[in-house]
């Protein structure tokens, strides 16, 4: 008789199978490896499904170089991929910037890595090892910030180029594959270090959470994102055709359009508007918005609205305009 597979480990196949169902044989895959233990199982089970689907498959281990040794975490990390039967295997030396935060500008500087070497590879998924637990801090970190719907929506399981297979796995079941493959993983000290506020939600809120409001807390809040994503696809889609209707050329849109739109897709269509003009994503609050959206509502004459990346809006009579670095474009 066959030996019971373990059940974290089943699971993982079948997420790592369907997430790969869609890729033509012979098309190559990268692993986004860190040498935790989400991307070390999630290398582990590709390793496993990838041939079987006829696909080649590698990783890419990024060093972030932010503190003493992380060569060597990288290095053991690559070996260890090819251990598992990766081919090729990229190690890419990046330096973190300061722009959005620590975090913010590590996240940018790693997936910047991760797309350059996915391009130059012709890869044609790259596999990122985010879980349950990761979509559930994602939503507390949406929620104390006072955010909009999208950013409740967490994480997507597809984002062009991107892929999460491991989204309904928890961080516990990773570590029971590691396990159950005899494989170690590299504890990131920053995962535990109370100066980054996603260390703090995972060390100190999610367990009080759990602990006074009871089990299935982090499931709840990964459902929230999903529920949230299926409401914020359809908004976006419908913003973009306001757009459509209150674009007026130019770099300008008409108030009567935006007027008659409803808050929820206005603030959609102002976003976009923005984005449009070159203001960073990290940096537009709903505040920012707000404050445009009172030139549509509230207009009595008063100056425009300063945005980051050196946009202005303003409303000259029945338009508004998004000015990048006071030339309207």
């Amino acid at each position: 008789m066959r030996p019971r597979l373990d059940s974290a480990v089943a699971q993982a196949r079948l997420l790592v199978r369907s997430t790969l169902s869609d890729l033509e044989p012979g098309a190559l895959v990268l692993v986004a490896l860190s040498g935790g233990p989400d991307s070390v199982a999630l290398a582990a089970v590709t390793a496993f499904e990838a041939p079987r689907a006829q696909l080649g498959w590698g990783a890419v281990v990024v060093d972030h170089q932010l503190q003493p040794g992380s060569a060597v975490v990288a290095a053991s990390a690559a070996g260890q991929a090819r251990q598992l039967g990766a081919d090729p295997v990229d190690i890419v030396a990046v330096q973190v910037g300061t722009g959005g935060g620590p975090e913010a500008a590590a996240r940018h500087a790693r997936h910047a890595a991760l797309r350059d070497v996915a391009q130059a590879r012709g890869a044609a998924a790259l596999l990122l090892g985010h879980t349950l637990d990761d979509q559930a801090e994602n939503v507390l970190l949406g929620l104390t910030r006072g955010s909009g719907t999208r950013s409740l929506a967490g994480m997507a399981t597809h984002d062009g180029l991107l892929r999460r297979a491991f989204l309904a796995l928890r961080r516990t079941q990773t570590e029971a594959i590691c396990r159950a493959r005899g494989l170690t993983w590299y504890d990131d000290p920053h995962n535990a270090d109370p100066a980054y506020t996603r260390s703090r939600v995972r060390a100190r809120l999610l367990p009080v959470l759990e602990q006074e409001l009871g089990p299935g807390i982090a499931l709840g809040l990964a459902r929230t994102a999903a529920l949230a994503r299926a409401d914020a696809d359809l908004l976006d889609a419908q913003a973009v055709e306001v757009g459509v209707q209150a674009a007026a050329g130019d770099a300008a849109w008409r108030i009567d359009v935006l007027r008659d739109t409803p808050v929820a897709l206005r603030s959609r269509v102002l976003r976009n508007a923005a984005l449009a003009a070159r203001c960073p994503a990290s940096a537009l609050t709903a505040g920012h918005v707000a404050a445009i959206s009172a030139l549509i509502d509230d207009w009595h004459g008063q100056a425009g609205v300063d945005l980051p990346g050196r946009v202005r809006v303003v409303r000259a009579a029945d338009r508004l305009r998004f000015e990048a670095d006071g030339v309207a474009g």
